[in-house]
């Protein structure tokens, strides 16, 4: 009997929280293309300060990996992450560029559990990122398959995590991940697992603060 691959076991424990990012009204009215515009504003601005942070986090895990083609790869994944920080500033908010202070607290809580990673080992923090990668992709696919005609205001950034090329960079991180739990004890690939899932959840969380239009209370 073949072993069951790592990804495999926490697709499947995450599977109820991706679900339930399926079903939230941000994710379908985005795919209808009903959402306001102020909600995805807000989403985008977020997105901006959160990718600046995970970019650093992906250089991190760069630089803790041994293998030398893992090494590169995330080097590419940070890289590419702040190509997208910079596509989103001139594409969809007209080059501006919101500040640190301006953060969300769901967007802190976020970063900051992925920033918390860094001192776990290598295999946990590369398990905390792989979300971000996994989630947009399969629900950037599933809202492109929802797609009747062109009429979506959104489509430029459904296709975004739609195209092949982020498909492929997913599938690559899946791998390292794969290749990193295979080579762990129970109790890593334990809490790969549980790092995953939570932040699954983190990801839940970022389009629901958008679609609340989360403020600080004091």
């Amino acid at each position: 009997m073949i072993p069951k691959k790592w990804s495999d076991e926490a697709w499947e424990a995450a599977l109820p929280v991706y679900r339930k990012i399926l079903e939230h009204p941000f994710v379908e009215q985005l795919a209808r293309g009903e959402l306001a515009a102020e909600q995805f504003a807000f989403y985008l601005r977020q997105d901006s300060i959160y990718l600046s942070h995970y970019a650093r986090v992906l250089a991190h895990i760069a630089s803790r990996l041994s293998d030398t083609e893992q090494t590169a790869s995330f080097l590419r994944f940070a890289a590419d992450g702040i190509e997208v920080e910079k596509a989103l500033h001139a594409s969809f908010l007209g080059g501006d560029t919101p500040t640190q202070q301006q953060i969300s607290p769901t967007c802190l809580l976020y970063t900051s559990v992925l920033e918390s990673q860094a001192t776990a080992p290598v295999e946990v923090e590369a398990a905390a990122v792989l979300p971000c990668f996994w989630v947009y992709q399969r629900v950037g696919e599933e809202i492109l398959a929802r797609q009747r005609g062109d009429g979506n205001p959104y489509m430029r950034w459904i296709a975004t995590y739609a195209d092949p090329a982020f498909g492929e960079s997913t599938r690559r991180a899946v791998a390292v991940c794969d290749a990193l739990a295979a080579r762990a004890g129970g109790e890593v690939r334990r809490r790969m697992t549980d790092i995953f899932v939570r932040c699954t959840k983190m990801e839940y969380l970022f389009w629901d603060s958008a679609w609340q239009l989360e403020t600080w209370k004091i």
